[in-house]
C-alpha cells in the first residue's frame, strides 16, 4: 500500500492539533480522561442516509453519546466558510467548462453516454477530478422528462436524434465538495419555437427566483414563485387557460415541476440541514418534494434548479381530475407529448443582500444557438489548470 506517513504529514496536511495512529486510539483517549466521547450518528433530511459513526476496538471502555454531536455538524456545515466557498467555486467553474465543452461536441448520431464520458474525461484532465458528485443524467428527447435518468436501468444509453432537447445534469467534484449543474439545449444547435418557449419559460422563472433570493427570505416562498411563472408562461403558450391563483389552489404547477426548487449543497450533493428539528415539510404536491424548509441565510450554497416537463403519467391525471383539467387545453397539450422536459440548474452563494452565481455557462436561446454555431472552431477552455 505504500509508505506510511509520519504524524507531522498529516498534521500539516489537515491543519489539525494533534494526530495519532488508529492502533494507539485507546492509549492516547484513556490518557486524556474524557468524561465523553461524542461519536457523529444521524439523518441527512435529504437522501435519508444516515452516517456511520465512529467506532473502534476498546470503545466500549468509554461513556459514548452519538447523539450530541450531529446537529452541531450540521449547523456546520450549512453556512460555508471562505475556504469551502473557494472550493464550490472551483468546482463551478471546472464543470461550467466541461457543460460548455459537451455543447461544443455534441451531434445528433451519437450516444448519451458519450457525452457522459466527455464530461468525466474534462473534468478529470483539466481539473483533478477524480468523482462526479453523482450519477451523470444525459436525458435526450422523451429521457429529459426523466428527473433521474441515467441510473443502472437506464444509462444514457439512447441515440441522440435530430431534433431532441438534451437535458444533461452533471457535475464534478472536488476534495468531497460537490457541483450540480443543468443545461438544456437542442441537440442539433437550433430551438424550435416549441423548444424557445418551454425553455425561456423555464429561463424566467430561474431568473425571477434568484433575483428575489436574500437572507431572510423562504424557500417555500421561492417554490411557489417558479410554479407561478411557469403557469404564467404555459398560459402565454397555450398549454393553459384561466386564472393563474387558481390553478396555484390545485397545485397545477406540480404536474409540470414535480420536483423542488433546489436544495442545499456542499460535501453532499444532496446536503444535510435542510430540515432541522422543528422545521415540516409542508404536504403538499411539489413542496412536499423540496428539499429544504428553512430560512435562507447568509452563506448558505445553494442550487436553483426549476424545470417544465411533459410526464404522461402526470398529464394524464391532471386530465382525469377535474379540479385541473379545466384549466388545461389538451388539444395545445397533445403537441408537447413526447417533447420531454427542461430544466436550468445553478448554483448560487448567498451572500449579504443577494447571491453570488456560481455556475458560468450560456443561458439565453441565444447566447446557446450562437456558441453552438461556433463549434467548428477550437475549444479554448477559460478555466485555470492551477488546482487548489
Amino acid at each position: 500500500m505504500g509508505e506510511i506517513f509520519k504524524k507531522e504529514h498529516f498534521k500539516e496536511k489537515y491543519a489539525v492539533d494533534e494526530v495519532q495512529y488508529t492502533c494507539d486510539i485507546v492509549d492516547a483517549l484513556s490518557n486524556l480522561k474524557p468524561a465523553m466521547l461524542l461519536t457523529l450518528r444521524g439523518q441527512n433530511t435529504d437522501s435519508g442516509s444516515t452516517c456511520r459513526e465512529a467506532s473502534f476496538e476498546g470503545i466500549s471502555g468509554f461513556q459514548v453519546n452519538n447523539t450530541l454531536l450531529h446537529p452541531v455538524i450540521v449547523e456546520c456545515r450549512l453556512i460555508k466558510t471562505d475556504m469551502e466557498l473557494e472550493v464550490l467555486r472551483y468546482t463551478n467553474r471546472v464543470s461550467s467548462e466541461a457543460h460548455k465543452m459537451i455543447m461544443k461536441h455534441v451531434k445528433p448520431g451519437q450516444k448519451e453516454y458519450e457525452m457522459e464520458s466527455l464530461f468525466q474525461h474534462y473534468c478529470y484532465t483539466k481539473g483533478g477530478m477524480r468523482h462526479t458528485s453523482y450519477t451523470c443524467i444525459c436525458g435526450t428527447g422523451h429521457n429529459s422528462s426523466v428527473l433521474h435518468y441515467g441510473h443502472a436501468g437506464a444509462p444514457n444509453d439512447k441515440l441522440i436524434s435530430d431534433g431532441d432537447m438534451c437535458l444533461f445534469d452533471m457535475g464534478g467534484e472536488y476534495y468531497c465538495y460537490s457541483s450540480d449543474i443543468t443545461c438544456s439545449f437542442p441537440a442539433n444547435g437550433k430551438f424550435t419555437p416549441d423548444q424557445r418557449a418551454v425553455y425561456e419559460a423555464v429561463l424566467k422563472s430561474s431568473r425571477t427566483v434568484m433575483a428575489a433570493i436574500e437572507p431572510g427570505v423562504k424557500w417555500t416562498d421561492m417554490h411557489r414563485m417558479a410554479d407561478k411563472v411557469h403557469l404564467e408562461e404555459l398560459v402565454k403558450i397555450g398549454i393553459l387557460n384561466g386564472s393563474v391563483e387558481d390553478m396555484m389552489k390545485v397545485h397545477l404547477g406540480s404536474v409540470f415541476m414535480p420536483h423542488g426548487l433546489g436544495h442545499l449543497l456542499g460535501i453532499d450533493v444532496h446536503d444535510v440541514g435542510g430540515y432541522p428539528e422543528g422545521v415540516e415539510r409542508i404536504d403538499e404536491p411539489g413542496l412536499k418534494s423540496l428539499r429544504m424548509g428553512r430560512l435562507v441565510r447568509e452563506r448558505m450554497v445553494l442550487t436553483v434548479e426549476p424545470g417544465i416537463y411533459f410526464i404522461n403519467h402526470l398529464l394524464d391525471q391532471a386530465l382525469a381530475n377535474s379540479s385541473q383539467s379545466c384549466f388545461i387545453n389538451n388539444q395545445v397539450l397533445a403537441r408537447f407529448r413526447g417533447f420531454g422536459g427542461v430544466r436550468i440548474e445553478d448554483d448560487i452563494a448567498v451572500t449579504a443582500d443577494g447571491i453570488e452565481l456560481l455556475t458560468c455557462v450560456p443561458r439565453t436561446v441565444e447566447e446557446i444557438e450562437a456558441f453552438m454555431a461556433d463549434s467548428a472552431k477550437t475549444f479554448s477552455p477559460v478555466v485555470s489548470s492551477e488546482r487548489l
